[in-house]
């Protein structure tokens, strides 16, 4: 039974995304696009934010 609590105390907080994790996220996906070069120095503020916004809007819809 003890095991069990915790199986389903385990599944409750997988559940969360804190927004650390949501800019580590993008962090990646930034790097990625740097690399391949779609992001450049002149639009790096905006593209992140983007993609932080897209993550977020994502992650906790619903």
């Amino acid at each position: 039974m003890a095991l069990l609590e915790k199986t389903a105390q385990k599944k409750d907080h997988s559940g969360l995304v804190t927004d650390e994790t949501v800019l580590k996220i993008a962090k990646e996906i930034a790097i990625k696009f740097i690399e391949v070069g779609r992001i450049t120095p002149a639009t790096f503020e905006q593209s992140f934010k983007n993609i932080f916004s897209a993550i977020d809007t994502t992650v906790k819809k619903g």
